[in-house]
């Protein structure tokens, strides 16, 4: 007899525009929430939390606990549904990007573009770049877009 498929009743495409995750970490997420659901209710309690940070190696207070639940019960219910389950968890999965690695890289970026060294670029380079990174792009779109960037009306940023 085929079993049923455990991640049939999940929506991926609104789980990983809500939280960043990917489709493989979801399924993993389903098989932890179905280890922690022991009663197969469909949704974790507050006491389950408990229980799943501290697996994690956290210890919070019970206020800790109360809070952290209250920001991730979207819907008040008191209960933890797999959607927001998966929320909680994308807090610790998703890696927030380095702002001092993000500097770095659009730096470093500019130089390639600023051929002269002179610690600038013409909006024009700047548009031909736009144009093919987010093309199709109307000229109104990309001047528009080149309005707002370029807010001295310099023609070089």
């Amino acid at each position: 007899m085929a079993r049923a498929d455990p991640y049939a009743d999940i929506d991926f495409d609104e789980v990983t525009e809500a939280t960043g995750l990917a489709i493989d970490e979801i399924k993993c997420l389903k098989v932890c929430f179905d280890l922690f659901d022991t009663k197969k209710q469909d949704y974790l309690s507050a006491d389950d939390l408990d229980e799943i940070m501290r697996a994690m190696g956290f210890r919070p207070s019970k206020e800790e606990l109360q809070e952290l639940l209250e920001e991730i019960d979207e819907d008040g219910s008191g209960e933890i549904e797999f959607g927001e389950f998966c929320q909680l968890c994308a807090t610790f999965l998703v890696e927030d990007p380095d702002i001092e690695v993000m500097k770095r890289e659009l730096k470093d970026a500019f130089r390639i573009y600023d051929k002269e060294g002179l610690g600038y670029i013409t909006t024009e380079t700047l548009r031909g770049l736009i144009g093919e990174l987010l093309a199709p792009l109307t000229d109104e779109e990309l001047d528009g877009i080149i309005e707002e960037l370029d807010e001295d009306g310099s023609g070089s940023m």
